[in-house]
C-alpha cells in the first residue's frame, strides 16, 4: 500500500514538472509575436511633453504622417541616424510629415546637450517612465514606427536607418 502511494505521489510530481517545463517553452517561444504592435494596426494614442513643456499627442496628428522614433543619447545609431532625419524633417515638414522622436527615460540635460550637439529641430518628446515604450513594447533603440494619415502603422524598422531609407519611409506616409 505505500508503494502504491509513494508511486502515486511521484507521477503526480512528475506531471506537474512536466506540465511547468511545456508551459516554460511555450511561453518562451511566443512571447516575441504576443501582444507585439504590427503593422496595419492603429497606433496606440499617447500624451508627451516635448523639451519646451508643449504637449503633443498622437491623434492630434491625424491628417499627417507621422515618423515615431524611440532613441537614447548613450545609442550610438540613434546618434548617427538623427542628423538624417533632421535632414529629412527640413524637406518633409512642409509636405504633412511630422517627426516625433521619443527620449526613453533620460535626464534633461542630457537630452538637450544631445540636441544641441546635433543642432536637431524636430520635437524631441519625454519618455520619462518609459510609459510609451512599453505601450508599444519596444525593444531595441532605435525602432521606428511610420504611422499614417489615418493613424494606421504602415512600418515598423528597428535599428539604424540610412538617410535614403529615412526619405523614402518619409516619402510613403506623406498625405496624398
Amino acid at each position: 500500500m505505500k508503494k502504491k502511494k509513494r508511486l502515486m505521489m511521484r507521477s503526480v510530481i512528475l506531471a506537474i514538472m512536466l506540465l511547468a517545463i511545456v508551459y516554460t517553452l511555450y511561453a518562451n517561444f511566443t512571447k516575441e509575436t504576443r501582444g507585439q504592435m504590427a503593422v496595419g494596426d492603429k497606433a496606440p494614442d499617447f500624451n508627451l511633453i516635448d523639451m519646451n513643456g508643449n504637449k503633443h499627442k498622437l491623434s492630434d496628428y491625424k491628417g499627417k504622417g507621422v515618423f515615431l522614433n524611440f532613441w537614447g543619447t548613450w545609442c550610438k545609431p540613434c546618434e548617427r541616424e538623427m542628423p538624417y532625419m533632421n535632414n529629412q524633417y527640413q524637406v518633409y515638414k512642409d509636405q504633412g510629415v511630422e517627426i516625433l522622436a521619443v527620449n526613453v527615460g533620460e535626464p534633461e540635460f542630457a537630452i538637450n546637450k544631445f540636441v544641441q550637439k546635433h543642432g536637431l529641430d524636430f520635437p524631441i518628446l519625454k519618455d520619462t517612465n518609459k510609459d510609451v515604450l512599453n505601450l508599444y513594447k519596444i525593444k531595441p533603440l532605435p525602432t521606428t514606427i511610420l504611422i499614417d494619415s489615418e493613424g494606421i502603422m504602415t512600418a515598423i524598422e528597428s535599428g539604424e536607418l540610412s538617410e535614403a531609407k529615412i526619405k523614402g519611409m518619409m516619402e510613403s506616409i506623406k498625405p496624398r
